[in-house]
């Protein structure tokens, strides 16, 4: 059957009206400021959601007068304040279900730093947690922050843990392993062993003796070959765990950056859709497959595939290391310890990297690079260049580049003409700071880091993020990190003030400018009509509140398309 235009645009308006009939809001919000983060940064009264999305913004007695039935659900947020959900546009869900849910965490972000022995002393505690036959892993060591300065884990400290159980632990970074002898023996890696592709060093001694020391996690494939996988029920409880923890931060919309990272691609694609599939994701994912594990030619699943809750968008390369871990590729020397030579390594060479890019760019997914040093970036940026050269709207491809960290304008120049758009570790400058500045890039170069007021001012968009396990997931920390610039460690410094942003700004980094980055702006990311009723609920209104204090703000309550997620 057939329609006159005419009649098939009267059947659609009312099937809209229908839809969206005013008068009967599921839910209206009044009572404090409503942030809107629309193009106008606007605050207004009330909010009317129907069937999960956003039908009214505007004056209470406009909202109410329109929208409100006799079913309607009113919530008075007493003088509290409704944001959009917020996005976090880098973690890693997965590898955090694992290492913090499954393993021994011993991230400490907290004063003072540990030390060698501390840490001996708390995997000693986690051994009487492993079953026989197993092994222990854990999380969260770096150098960087133990006392004394760049203290690293050796074969012979987790021998003092253990002599009988494989020991594995992993840097804060994510880029460094530690491992006993008797991981090294199970594993079979020798002083002979050839270092793996894709950057990896198995590190030795003067004397050609490996040191315990693994950089980059091709080194750990042997090591997590051996390990006993977790269960199913175990894993989908880790991760279930891991989201419901960011949805209690207010995050309604997370980046996975490493999918296939820990399982393989396939494999945790499939974990993924099971969980969406009954339900049990508190919050919508954007997935980047992780393209260490991609096999070559790799087309089982599309650019795009999935919907609104569970989409896969992008490809993610690691193009260098760890900054704090002396890993990441400069072009100058790091300036740890004294007279270095040391300026770090490219995981790929240029032609290499390039060639890998264009294949998956060419299908139509997202690229996106892990550059932490400027060598890194300089290799990032020029693939990007020629993947783009001809094209007239390169701002629709939404390149990215993680972390930025050690950069020149001229980068930043080049990534605003691409349309490039960065996502800071804003933690780099809160954690790290001291040590950057103080120790490993000196303090010419640690001012720059995360540079925000240079692409700000360049009319480009930027993000924040916690790269989860990296540091802790938490936007509201983001933004008192990005406004102050403080470094943590006593005596505190502002890290390159003339990177600081207003709050507005931050604010739009982990909400429209977030969504926007991972294509997701037409859905979340801002209160406007149309728009799913992904919100978050605060204490204290972050506009109107000291910058330092805006990380202490309360989350009162998540909302995904209207319905308030439970954290149980």
């Amino acid at each position: 059957m057939k329609f006159a235009p005419k009649l098939l645009t009267a059947l659609l308006m009312t099937q809209c009206a229908a839809t969206f009939a005013k008068g009967n809001a599921d839910t209206i919000f009044f009572g404090g400021p409503i942030v809107t983060v629309n193009a106008k940064n606007e605050e207004v009264q009330a909010l009317a959601v129907q069937n999960g999305k956003i039908v009214a913004v505007g004056t209470k007695d406009a909202v109410t007068k329109e929208w409100q039935a006799s079913a309607t659900k009113i919530i008075d947020l007493q003088g509290q304040t409704l944001m959009p959900g917020f996005v976090e546009p880098h973690v890693h869900i997965m590898v955090t279900a694992v290492f913090e849910g499954l393993g021994l965490n011993l991230s400490n972000f907290t004063l003072p730093y540990d030390t060698k022995e501390t840490l001996i002393q708390k995997m000693k505690a986690g051994l009487k947690n492993v079953p026989a036959g197993g092994w222990l892993f854990g999380f969260g060591v770096d150098p960087s922050r133990t006392t004394p300065f760049m203290a690293e884990l050796t074969a012979d400290d987790l021998d003092k843990v253990s002599t009988t159980v494989p020991i594995f632990i992993v840097n804060q970074s994510g880029h460094i392993g530690y491992v006993n002898h008797k991981a090294l023996e199970i594993a079979g890696v020798t002083n002979k062993t050839p270092n793996p592709a894709g950057g990896g060093i198995y590190v030795k001694d003067a004397k050609g003796r490996l040191t315990g020391k693994l950089v980059e996690p091709p080194t750990y494939l042997p090591f997590m070959a051996k390990m006993p996988n977790p269960t199913e029920e175990q894993l989908f409880a880790a991760i279930e765990g891991t989201m419901k923890k960011m949805a209690s931060t207010g995050v309604t919309t997370a980046s996975d950056m490493s999918v296939g990272g820990n399982f393989g691609v396939d494999k945790e694609i499939a974990i993924y859709k099971g969980i969406f599939a009954k339900n049990a994701s508190p919050i919508r994912v954007r997935g980047y497959l992780f393209s260490e594990t991609l096999p070559v030619g790799y087309k089982a699943i599309k650019p795009n595939d999935g919907d609104d809750k569970l989409r896969f968008i992008g490809v993610k390369y690691i193009t260098d290391g760890s900054t704090q871990g002396l890993t990441a590729a400069l072009n100058q020397p790091y300036s740890y310890p004294k007279d270095s030579k040391w300026s770090g390594s490219l995981n790929f060479k240029d032609a290499d990297i390039y060639a890998s890019m264009k294949s998956y760019f060419d299908q139509g997914w997202q690229i996106s690079s892990h550059s932490n040093g400027d060598k890194a970036i300089d290799q990032a940026l020029n693939s990007y260049s020629k993947l783009l050269a001809g094209n007239p709207k390169p701002q629709e491809r939404r390149l990215r580049i993680e972390h930025f960290t050690v950069n020149h304008p001229e980068h930043v120049k080049k990534a605003v003409t691409l349309g490039v758009i960065p996502s800071f570790t804003i933690g780099h400058v809160d954690y790290w700071g001291a040590a950057f500045s103080n120790h490993i890039i000196g303090s010419e170069r640690a001012e720059r880091i995360d540079p925000a007021g240079d692409f700000k001012r360049a009319g480009g968009k930027f993000t924040l993020h916690s790269d989860s396990p990296v540091s802790n997931v938490g936007p509201l920390n983001y933004v008192s990190e990005e406004v102050t610039r403080l470094w943590q460690l006593p005596p505190q410094k502002v890290l390159g003030p003339t990177q600081a942003v207003s709050v507005d700004d931050a604010i739009r980094a982990i909400t429209i400018d977030a969504a926007y980055q991972i294509f997701a702006d037409n859905i979340v990311g801002s209160l406007e009509v149309g728009k799913q009723a992904d919100l978050v609920v605060l204490e204290r209104n972050p506009r109107k509140t000291p910058p330092a204090e805006i990380r202490n703000i309360k989350v009162s309550g998540t909302w995904i398309d209207g319905k308030q997620v439970s954290l149980k």
